[in-house]
């Protein structure tokens, strides 16, 4: 990756943006195909569960295990480890890479299998701690505390996976690794079809489909292993108590606040399933919903980034190329305001018939998709801080300055469990989520600047003056999809799949066309290099 040309004339070129959207846009597509698996892995639950009783046990029961995989592996254990193989790899070659990424993997199989076992003893007290509310509900607490049980298998399995993707990361590919989790949502797809032709409900129904979440994770590990593998790496086991390695300690020393300072926002969801659980039955579920639905945005554009931004940016720190490093971030954060901010809008604008589409089956209501709209609003407020964190906070482990994202994790929480303590009991669901939001925007502020005192400027001018025109452009465009959105639904209604259609896809396609001729016509650059490599294809 290197870093902006100059013109002539002094002024930037596209440079670092065409490459950052090359090979993001690898990494976007296949993410694309994985989050769209998502959401219909998501359209399925919420068909057969509803927004209640058992898919509220179910969605804490998974919380569990997603919190400690953040915490352990695809956050943490990926920030730490990412700059630290490609650190290897420069330096000492392949083959020493090859046995750091070894050693790494059998360390963490022993680790999260303790973890496991000590997981499944307990389980029934992680669960009082988190849904304490559920012991109000006769059996909501016994069966959340069975489905704990099952899926803390889960986690060793992510964890390998999120090893492997780190090694294939570093060595620039981007696709296999990202389109990995599309077999996740492919093996809930399959059960979850399979439950809604045979008609299974309740407690079959969610222990059939925690089942398919263990079977997800193994798919999602060994679908990577011959890619790595026509690599020449080979898994040879090795363990070290004492932890002698380097490479092992640099990794274990830059994840132990990463652990904190990367997870943030899952620390946030804890806190929100803490206080969820005294709520309405089904605000965990409407929560989870809404969360799912503004994952799609972050995870097809803000991970893309921040996939191919940690590897490029890491290349630049081993080789002491600081204002490559610079050039680099400040593209990648110019890159994730044009594709989010559109974004948020977008969800904003749209956040009913959307949600109406996607989610309204079955055993989901129409109250629930309204309540889960209110959440979704809520949420989508801190869109871009959300993926702005995920290409802010990977940087400051590549320059092994791990105090700073601990000090914005550490406020952004307490700003979050403030703001979470005075808006639940007035606001619902939806004060829950502006909490994670005002955390998010807290978090990323502080990255920022921390950032810029240190190693200079990111070009804040810039900066600004793009993310005004992009906001410009996201806005126009939001006011034009809801008016089309109201026209249509008028006419339409949306007593008819064909009407939902209709009605929620229209309007998306108008935002998308209008949005780019704007971006066009304000001159957004990142609009001119995707006009360019689409005329080139």
């Amino acid at each position: 990756m290197t870093g902006p040309e100059k013109s002539p004339t002094g002024t930037q070129s596209l440079k670092p943006s065409r490459s950052l959207l090359g090979s993001a846009g690898l990494v976007s597509a296949a993410t694309s195909l994985s989050r769209v698996g998502g959401l219909i892995r998501e359209q399925m639950f919420a068909a057969l569960l509803g927004a209640g009783f058992y898919s509220d046990a179910f969605v804490v029961a998974f919380r569990i295990p997603n919190l400690l995989r953040d915490l352990l592996a695809e956050g943490a254990l990926s920030t730490a480890f990412v700059p630290t193989f490609t650190q290897t790899l420069v330096q000492d070659g392949k083959t020493r890479a090859f046995q750091l990424g070894n050693l790494v993997l059998t360390t963490l199989l022993v680790v999260t299998a303790a973890i496991v076992l000590i997981g499944m003893l307990w389980a029934p007290w992680l669960v009082k701690l988190i849904a304490p509310g559920f012991a109000q509900t006769p059996g909501k607490l016994e069966l959340t505390t069975l489905l704990t049980r099952i899926l803390f298998p889960f986690l060793p399995l992510v964890a390998s996976a999120a090893v492997l993707m780190g090694m294939l990361n570093a060595q620039q590919r981007f696709f296999l690794p990202a389109l990995a989790p599309a077999l996740f949502n492919l093996a809930a797809i399959a059960v979850g079809g399979t439950l809604l032709i045979l008609g299974t409900q309740n407690e079959t129904a969610v222990l059939a489909w925690t089942g398919a979440v263990l079977l997800g994770g193994l798919l999602q590990f060994a679908v990577q292993v011959p890619a790595l593998r026509s690599l020449g790496w080979r898994f040879m086991p090795e363990f070290r108590p004492r932890f002698d390695d380097p490479g092992l300690r640099q990794i274990l020393r830059l994840m132990a606040p990463a652990v904190i300072g990367l997870s943030a926002t899952q620390l946030n969801i804890l806190i929100n399933n803490i206080l969820a659980s005294q709520l309405e039955e089904g605000s965990p579920s409407w929560i989870n919903y809404a969360f799912r639905l503004m994952q799609l945005p972050i995870g097809v554009f803000g991970v893309a980034v921040a996939t191919v931004n940690l590897a490029a940016v890491s290349r630049s720190a081993a080789a002491g190329k600081m204002q490559e490093f610079r050039d680099t971030l400040a593209s990648s954060l110019r890159l994730v305001a044009f594709l989010t901010l559109p974004a948020t809008i977008g969800l904003v604008a749209l956040r009913e018939p959307i949600i109406n589409l996607l989610y309204e089956h079955g055993r989901f209501t129409s109250y629930d998709t309204l309540r889960t709209a209110d959440v979704l609003m809520a949420y989508a407020l801190g869109l871009y801080s959300y993926a702005a964190i995920k290409v802010l906070a990977p940087a400051f482990y590549a320059l092994q300055a791990t105090r700073i994202p601990l000090i914005a994790s550490f406020s952004a929480v307490a700003c979050n469990i403030t703001a979470n303590l005075l808006l639940y009991k007035t606001l619902g669901a939806p004060g829950l989520a502006l909490g994670t939001s005002i955390g998010a925007v807290v978090n990323v502020s502080l990255l920022y600047g921390f950032f810029v005192r240190r190693w200079g400027s990111l070009d804040e001018g810039q900066l600004l003056r793009h993310v005004l025109r992009v906001l410009l452009a996201a806005g126009m465009m939001g006011v034009a999809s809801h008016w089309c959105w109201r026209w249509l639904f008028q006419r339409y209604g949306n007593e008819s799949l064909r009407a939902d259609l209709l009605v929620t896809l229209v309007p998306v396609a108008v935002g998308m066309i209008l949005y780019a001729v704007l971006a066009r016509l304000f001159g957004i650059g990142e609009m001119q290099v995707v006009m360019r490599r689409l005329r080139r294809r």
